[in-house]
């Protein structure tokens, strides 16, 4: 049977448990976000997994080592910069850094004429200078002052690309250098100078300027510190204060004043401009040393200047065509070789060593200097060929040693060179002749007495015989005393110092001031010896006052800045009485007709009178003429450095004219006075006796009252005939 139920649905028992309530569908979660699946990491073994390993580590440990030695680094530096932070000075400690004093030189006016020293005009600030000056300093030396701190990565690095670029060494030529590390170098990174330590003041400042890199690295640590310790304005000022500004300035108080004769504060941006160019070279590029290259870096300036912003285009254009020029007083400073003779004639410790300021009046006469400076450039321009090495010197003073003018030698408004007047010992030639004479007259000679001029020779123990000639090989027989001096002839001059006594022509001659050994030879009578021509000057000058000698000076009084009362007074003048007046007055008369009727005749003056000598030496390799008026006494020498001959110059020449072209200037203005001589009385005329009544004829004793009066003298020394 077949079950009638088939295709039915199957019978299965009931569930025992009831049925659970259907599920709600869950809520719609947010897909998620699709990553881009990583990429595997690729293992690379081999030999090439094992190098890339190592670099890495390498690289790793090299950087881990640098940066904990850059920390290192930095707590070292930071230590350095702390411990040098302490010993800074204070900054009105540090505004003034002059190892020496300054010395000012003033004229007999009173009125400065030449500096030596350190010059300080005095302390000045960021706040109180020009700001034209301030921003020119800024603007040329460091634009980005107040923006770094203490040194310029920057600047260092164009520096020494600059330097590289130009063929020199890193470290060599421009430095990069901040006005921090420049003032840091003006300190001398603190060392002070030490007279026991440094052989002298220059080799302290080169080691302070010294480069090397180890020198560097102290510089910017010193950089830092101040910058630390110090306002971006407290280390302008003291650079501002520091810096050398030629011309002897140091800071730009005693440059505004040397220069522009005007305070700090009162620059205009040309002047201002011109000031902080000198800083680069201040020596070369000095407005008193070369004014147009001065004026060519002041407009280099100007227009840094307004590339940063601090002049306008029209200020600009405004002070570039209008550049700063010297003050009239910068302009007339004379006298180079005349204070340098002051300052060597002064003690030391008050002039060329002084660690005070000091003020030295002196006894010059810049319109005096002026006319002995142009008298030379005058007769060098016209009367001696292009090219030639001649020198010449010129001192001018006043009866009682006061010098009024010295040039020594052809370049004038100089210091610290050759000077020809008081360094150069030279033979005076015939210019000494005068003082042969003034013995002679002081022992009781007449102008009028003769003396045989003829052709003479004298044995010389030790050096055979000497035959001394006249300049023109001729003889002119029986000459008198003035026409022997005012001919310069030779064989006179020599038996007139033979008569008298050489070591009384000697003890003249030095009581007059001629310093310099004199030769105990016959020769001395023709100027053998050697001086200078401050020396003979001098010695003219005793002539001129009547016969007592002469110290040239130049120094008047020495005082501290500040001081009221002077430490010293002049050293020179008038002192002890040489021969007396009327021998001193007639001798004046003989050197008179010297320039009136002999070889002085190029120094005559057209409206007063002259007296003087000419000398020449030996193959003309001196020249000299000393003269003098009423007012002035004035020496002249000229000749070469290494003593070579002088071509066709005498002392009557070119060394007259250049005495003439000066005395000319100098008493320009000045009311005419005589001479101060005496005219002897003219030998007696004796009358004729008589045919009859004339005496038996007695044996010629030489012809000429000189020789006469030696043979009675020895006659009644020595009895007998």
């Amino acid at each position: 049977m077949t079950d009638s139920r088939r295709g039915k649905g199957r019978l299965v028992a009931d569930r025992r448990y009831p049925k659970k309530p259907a599920k709600k569908p869950a809520a719609k979660k947010p897909a998620p976000v699709r990553r881009k699946p990583a990429r595997p990491k690729v293992k690379r073994g081999g030999i090439v997994g094992f190098f890339v390993g190592v670099v890495s580590w390498v690289f790793r440990f090299i950087l881990r080592l640098f940066l904990r030695a850059g920390i290192v680094v930095a707590l070292l530096v930071a230590g350095w910069v702390g411990i040098t932070y302490t010993t800074l000075p204070e900054v009105s400690d540090a505004l003034d850094g002059r190892a020496r004093g300054s010395v000012q030189l003033l004229d007999r006016d009173g009125v400065a004429f030449a500096w030596r020293g350190d010059q300080f005009g005095g302390v000045v600030t960021a706040d109180t200078v020009s700001p034209h000056l301030r921003n020119a300093v800024v603007a040329t030396e460091d634009r980005r002052f107040y923006r770094h701190f203490g040194i310029s990565p920057r600047g260092i690095a164009s520096a020494v690309r600059i330097n590289l670029s130009e063929g020199r060494g890193p470290l060599s030529g421009h430095g990069g250098s901040t006005i921090t590390q420049q003032t840091a170098k003006l300190l001398c990174l603190g060392v002070v100078y030490d007279p026991d330590e440094w052989k002298n003041e220059a080799e302290y400042v080169a080691d302070c300027r010294r480069g090397s890199l180890a020198r560097k690295a102290k510089e910017a640590i010193y950089a830092l510190a101040m910058e630390a310790k110090y306002t971006k304005d407290e280390i302008l000022s003291i650079y501002l204060n520091r810096a050398y500004m030629g011309g002897g300035a140091y800071g730009a108080a005693a440059a505004a004043e040397r220069y522009f004769s005007k305070p700090a504060s009162a620059l205009t941006p040309q002047e201002g401009a011109m000031i902080a160019g000198l800083l680069t070279a201040p020596s070369s590029l000095a407005p008193t040393s070369n004014l147009e290259r001065s004026q060519a870096r002041a407009a280099t300036v100007l227009r840094l200047m307004n590339e940063q912003g601090y002049l306008t285009d029209a200020e600009t254009r405004a002070a570039q065509a209008n550049p700063a020029t010297l003050s009239d007083k910068a302009k007339t400073q004379t006298g180079g070789y005349f204070a340098d003779w002051v300052m060597q004639s002064g003690p030391d410790f008050f002039t060329r060593d002084t660690t005070e300021d000091v003020i030295i009046s002196t006894t010059l006469d810049q319109r005096i200097q002026k006319a002995a400076e142009d008298a030379i450039k005058t007769i060098f321009t016209t009367k001696v060929r292009e090219g030639s090495k001649a020198q010449a010197a010129i001192v001018v003073m006043s009866a009682d040693g006061a010098v009024r003018g010295m040039v020594g030698g052809r370049q004038t408004n100089v210091s610290g060179v050759f000077n020809r007047a008081t360094q150069a010992k030279r033979q005076t030639g015939s210019a000494f002749k005068p003082f042969v004479y003034a013995t002679a007259l002081e022992l009781g000679y007449s102008p009028y007495d003769r003396v045989q001029d003829e052709p003479f020779c004298m044995n010389i123990p030790g050096s055979g015989q000497w035959c001394p000639e006249n300049y023109s090989r001729d003889y002119f027989g029986s000459v008198t005393l003035v026409d022997a001096l005012a001919k310069s002839l030779n064989i006179p001059a020599v038996k007139v110092s033979e008569s008298v006594g050489r070591d009384l022509v000697r003890r003249v001659s030095e009581d007059f001031g001629i310093e310099s050994p004199l030769t105990d030879t016959p020769a001395l009578a023709l100027g053998a010896s050697e001086a200078s021509l401050l020396e003979m000057t001098g010695a003219y000058a005793g002539i001129l006052n009547g016969g007592s000698s002469v110290t040239p000076y130049g120094l008047e009084e020495l005082r501290l800045v500040g001081e009221p009362q002077p430490l010293m007074g002049s050293g020179g003048g008038i002192g002890e009485r040489v021969i007396n007046e009327d021998a001193a007055r007639q001798l004046i008369w003989m050197m008179e007709r010297v320039v009136s009727q002999g070889t002085g005749g190029r120094a005559k003056l057209s409206d007063r009178q002259v007296a003087g000598k000419t000398g020449t030496t030996q193959a003309a390799r001196d020249a000299w003429f000393i003269g003098f008026t009423a007012d002035y006494v004035a020496g002249v020498w000229m000749g070469y450095d290494d003593n070579t001959p002088l071509t066709g110059v005498t002392g009557s020449g070119l060394p007259a004219e250049i005495w003439h072209e000066a005395m000319r200037r100098v008493h320009e203005g000045l009311p005419v006075r005589p001479l101060p001589m005496i005219e002897p009385k003219p030998p007696r005329q004796v009358a004729q006796p008589k045919p009859q009544e004339q005496p038996a004829p007695q044996r010629d004793r030489g012809g000429n009252a000189l020789e006469n009066a030696l043979n009675q003298l020895l006659r009644d020394i020595l009895g007998g005939n």
